[in-house]
């Protein structure tokens, strides 16, 4: 060994890390792959010096390292000792079957459906028209939202209650919900998550055991789907009629409901009165508990919105969902979920289980925002400016692309479905517009039940009129 062990240690001198870092790193990954195999007695510091051509110190500064994180036994004038019980495999033969011998991690079965999935679609780069679910991030007030900020991190250390949600937020976005969506609520049935999916998924973890039946719009939301799946439930696709999900029997009664009714994803149908009391009473018959997620719920261009289905009837068994990316921008990336008043216990402790927790700072800013009238204003501009917006792609989209797109007219949101009138394949047109550097998706990546429909979801809110011409023209040109 005195003879071999320089000769399997490649020290360079070009720079990078020191002499000793190299030395004790190479010495310890040789214990640690059964190389220096333990009992091994190493050379001398003065041996193990000369036969590298290093400094004694060097040499003596690596062992003495290795001592002292266990590699290595020394004792009073005796050589180095590699120690017990150090190499990775235990000095024991692999066991058979045992995937992680030969180099494969088993996964969940979770996990391993995971890449099928087409959900979250990933744009890489800057966001692109027409990009959809983007809010325009540069008519928010930053200015405005900085001042909030900086005087929330100052009062961090002066704030008395500690309380994973944050009692004002929780006050200032109840008074919001109860004049604008009609949500009836205690402040304490709001939690504060890091974003709506988690809410979502801390609800499915919640309600769910595996095996349960679950239902989803179709089209609907892929996030809905990817987290209901994940729980363990089985998910049915409820196809949409004019008035959004139809309510019919099925032979499996729905544990959880997953819906959208103030802007349905991705139609933008709204979801009338009738409807909504038909649905509220096929869940109470069912003993089924609905997740009402109010997606681009905060914008209405024809009239006033029909209050959440939270606030029609008082039910034990809604959740309502919403998210402050969308009605602020992307980079605000809190949701908050209204849970039963007999809940509330037990979800903040599920939501700490799951570690859905959100800075206090940022919610501090975010109540004093909202409080001080801030957020109410920035909604209103927003939804004059998204409403132009709206019809000036509307407008855009029937000049360049003709009768080849029949287009949903969405009464709010930020986004709107064009469907092709002709044969198409949406998957292609998609691909052959993301070359061409226009984003969208395809409705076909939306549909989770057998359907031959085809067409494209295109976000307007973020891009103004120039930006909209640019990429319709572009849009026009491939799908013509």
């Amino acid at each position: 060994m005195d003879e071999l062990l320089p000769g399997m240690l490649h020290l360079s001198r070009d720079g990078g890390d020191t002499l000793m870092r190299q030395l004790t790193d190479q010495l310890r990954g040789l214990i640690t792959d059964g190389r220096l195999a333990p009992g091994r007695r190493l050379p001398s510091s003065r041996q193990l010096a000369q036969s590298l051509d290093l400094s004694r110190n060097t040499v003596s500064f690596a062992i003495e390292q290795l001592a002292a994180e266990g590699y290595l036994s020394l004792s009073a004038g005796r050589r180095p000792v590699v120690a017990k019980g150090l190499s990775l495999d235990g000095g024991k033969p692999p066991l058979p079957g045992n995937r992680a011998a030969t180099g494969r991690l088993r996964l969940s079965s979770w996990a391993r459906g995971v890449h099928i999935t087409n959900w979250p679609p990933v744009h890489a780069g800057r966001p692109r028209p027409f990009q959809p679910g983007l809010a325009d991030e540069r008519e928010f007030p930053h200015d405005l939202w900085s001042r909030h900020l900086r005087r929330a991190a100052r009062n961090a250390l002066l704030r008395q209650d500690r309380s994973i949600n944050h009692p004002p937020l929780q006050q200032a976005l109840l008074q919001h919900l109860v004049v604008h969506r009609g949500i009836k609520a205690k402040p304490a049935q709001i939690l504060i998550v890091p974003t709506a999916q988690a809410g979502l998924t801390l609800v499915a973890n919640a309600l769910l055991e595996r095996r349960d039946h679950a239902w989803i719009e179709s089209p609907g939301y892929g996030g809905a789907h990817v987290a209901l799946r994940a729980a363990g439930a089985v998910v049915s696709a409820i196809p949409l009629d004019a008035q959004g999900m139809t309510v019919v029997a099925r032979k499996h009664a729905p544990r959880l409901i997953f819906v959208t009714p103030s802007h349905q994803y991705p139609t933008g149908r709204l979801m009338p009165i009738g409807r909504r009391l038909e649905l509220l009473r096929y869940a109470d018959a069912a003993g089924a508990c609905i997740i009402e997620d109010d997606y681009d719920g905060e914008f209405h261009y024809e009239a006033r919105p029909v209050a959440a289905l939270q606030g029609l009837a008082p039910s034990p068994h809604i959740f309502y969902l919403g998210t402050f990316s969308k009605s602020t921008y992307a980079d605000i990336r809190i949701g908050y979920l209204v849970v039963p008043e007999a809940l509330i216990d037990v979800f903040e402790v599920a939501q700490r289980h799951m570690g859905m927790l959100t800075s206090i700072t940022m919610q501090d800013a975010l109540a004093e925002f909202i409080g001080a009238g801030a957020y109410l204003g920035h909604i209103r501009r927003m939804t004059r400016l998204y409403k132009g917006r709206r019809d000036h792609m509307l407008q855009a989209l029937a000049a360049e692309a003709g009768n080849r797109l029949s287009i949903e007219v969405p009464a709010g949101g930020m986004q709107l479905l064009a469907r092709c009138s002709g044969p198409a394949n949406d998957r292609q047109l998609s691909a052959r517009l993301l070359e061409a550097g226009v984003v969208s998706r395809p409705l076909t990546g939306m549909l989770y039940h057998k359907a031959g429909e085809h067409g494209l979801f295109l976000g307007f809110a973020a891009w103004n009129e120039k930006e909209i011409d640019q990429a319709a023209r572009i849009l026009g040109r491939i799908v013509r």
